[in-house]
């Protein structure tokens, strides 16, 4: 498609001839967002988008407005957007405006006559010919049409917490002998001689006998037992060395900051805050929001 005109290009062939990487943080691609109308209506897929040449700024998004078994494809020009995560809204359009713009051709150049047939389609011009005469609300669609809406982004800082392993210390195991006296008492026999005397009562001689002549002896020996010690090991015990894994809760602190939003008003203002509209009378006063 021709834009030389108005110097667009699609995003698409951007990224392609020059390289241009959109997948980086703050980079805002739509394509393949869902394009949500009024009333948050499903009205399409964000197909493309038509871009500045020189800054890559967005000016008209490329949304796929047909239906189930076929497709076409239409212009929107991005200040009728709201743009959200997960999706591109379109708040003052219904799924009807955005079907009945003009049919985008990738070929075909995106003239005057093609910008004010589409502007008549979403200023409602073709159901109210009376805002065809309205000037100033035509100057006001101009003005949003071709403002592409900047973001302010608000960060905040979150704590992010990892874990690392390391030697906490270390158990040496192994064995040295402890000695101790011990007594044990053990019973050992032994032999001691009994003697035993008995008197003769009839008294018989004895022939030939001389006192003293007989120097005969006896000899009688004595047996004792004595107790021999020795030493025997036995186990006692076994010891098996494993490892296992506890957990300790630890609270860790940190001190982390937010971007909260600071606006400036001077004169009559008028601010929107989510659903609610302030209007503000005071001079050089600061309003966080």
């Amino acid at each position: 498609m021709t834009q030389s005109n108005m110097n667009l290009i699609r995003l698409s062939d951007l990224s392609r001839d020059q390289n241009y990487n959109f997948s980086g943080d703050g980079v805002y691609d739509p394509t393949g967002y869902i394009a949500y109308g009024m009333n948050g209506d499903k009205i399409g897929t964000i197909r493309d988008a038509l871009v500045q040449s020189d800054t890559g700024r967005i000016q008209y998004f490329v949304v796929d407005a047909g239906g189930w078994f076929s497709s076409k494809e239409v212009l929107v020009p991005v200040g009728h957007s709201r743009l959200e995560n997960d999706g591109v809204y379109f708040d003052e359009l219904s799924k009807d405006q955005v079907g009945g713009l003009r049919a985008y051709n990738v070929n075909e150049t995106y003239g005057d006559e093609y910008r004010e047939s589409d502007e008549r389609v979403l200023r409602g011009v073709d159901k109210n010919p009376a805002l065809a005469t309205d000037t100033a609300a035509r100057t006001n669609y101009q003005e949003k049409a071709y403002k592409t809406p900047d973001k302010l982004q608000l960060l905040e800082e979150r704590l992010v917490v990892a874990k690392d392993r390391f030697k906490a210390g270390s158990v040496e195991i192994g064995k040295h002998v402890e000695t101790h006296q011990e007594n044990v008492n053990v019973a050992l026999q032994r032999e001691e001689v009994v003697i035993e005397r008995h008197t003769v009562t009839d008294a018989r001689p004895v022939d030939g006998a001389v006192l003293g002549a007989d120097s005969k002896t006896m000899n009688i020996d004595l047996e004792a037992e004595r107790a021999n010690v020795s030493k025997q090991a036995y186990v006692t015990e076994e010891i098996s060395v494993g490892k296992r894994t506890v957990t300790d809760n630890q609270t860790v602190s940190e001190t982390i900051g937010r971007e909260v939003l600071d606006v400036n008003k001077t004169g009559d203002v008028r601010l929107e805050n989510g659903d609610t509209t302030m209007t503000e009378t005071k001079t050089d006063t600061s309003r966080k929001i």
